[in-house]
């Protein structure tokens, strides 16, 4: 059967959705009116991300906290509650499992006043600590699903085998367990790494002082320049520097991420 159809079809995909990045990648560094790149073709538009307010490098450290933050909060919230779910039966387990999934099925939105208040009480308001926390909270569903389809796909054997040999339940899980579900591990954190990284509402309703303010945040608010002007060259800039760990980080992890979407269907 001839495969020039799956290429025609994989082909038109990847022009769709590389178009976008590529014109994004093309216009920050082109020539264009009104930017500081506005003869030739070079880093320009880069110069002026770079000292924004206060500067590229403080928003991007702003981002990477928030996103390893929200990473690891995930990671270890995730892999606890996967674990049970999976292996131990306990009454009412599959109502509270899907009580959990239903967190999904609210406008995420409609929760960021309430938790605002929260944040506002706990002291947490306008950190980063309280917006990973909120993003957390946002991942947990999926995360904890993910998870648990990737302990279900690991045959009980292998953790019962670890039982016997003397291995307490923790032990078992670190040693025995964690290894075997790496790929729905890194899943769960390539997700919650680009919803962090990307997110704009959260932080904008969270985050209140300037220099806190993570990259999307701090893209969007250079757009509003002198008299209501857009320096499309800066903010395509912005663009640039917010796909760019994305893309790498897809790339480097990509066989890990297919077979963690993979673990659910070789079950059994």
């Amino acid at each position: 059967m001839s495969r020039t159809p799956r290429y025609v079809l994989t082909g038109g995909l990847a022009v769709l959705f590389l178009a976008p990045l590529l014109w994004a990648a093309i216009a920050s560094v082109s020539p264009q009116p009104g930017t500081r790149q506005i003869d030739g073709w070079g880093l320009g538009n880069y110069q002026t991300l770079a000292n924004y307010q206060a500067g590229i490098g403080q928003y991007l450290l702003n981002s990477t906290l928030v996103a390893g933050m929200t990473v690891l909060f995930t990671l270890f919230v995730s892999l606890l509650g996967g674990y049970a779910f999976a292996m131990f039966r306990f009454p009412g387990r599959n109502v509270l499992f899907l009580l959990t999934l239903a967190i999904l099925m609210v406008p995420y939105a409609t929760l960021l006043i309430p938790l605002y208040v929260l944040l506002n009480d706990l002291g947490l308001q306008n950190s980063l600590v309280g917006l990973s926390l909120v993003l957390t909270m946002f991942q947990l569903p999926f995360a904890v699903f993910m998870m648990r389809i990737s302990f279900e796909a690991v045959p009980k054997e292998l953790g019962e085998s670890a039982l016997v040999d003397g291995c307490g339940s923790l032990r078992a899980l670190l040693h025995i367990l964690v290894p075997a579900v790496r790929p729905g591990l890194i899943t769960v954190g390539l997700f919650a790494f680009l919803a962090a990284w990307n997110d704009f509402i959260t932080p904008l309703v969270l985050i209140s002082d300037s220099g806190k303010l993570p990259l999307p945040l701090a893209v969007a608010n250079m757009r509003q320049q002198v008299m209501g002007i857009v320096d499309y060259g800066a903010t395509e800039a912005g663009v640039v520097a917010l796909a760019l760990p994305c893309i790498v980080l897809f790339l480097a992890l990509q066989r890990h991420y297919v077979r963690g979407f993979m673990s659910g269907a070789l079950k059994g």
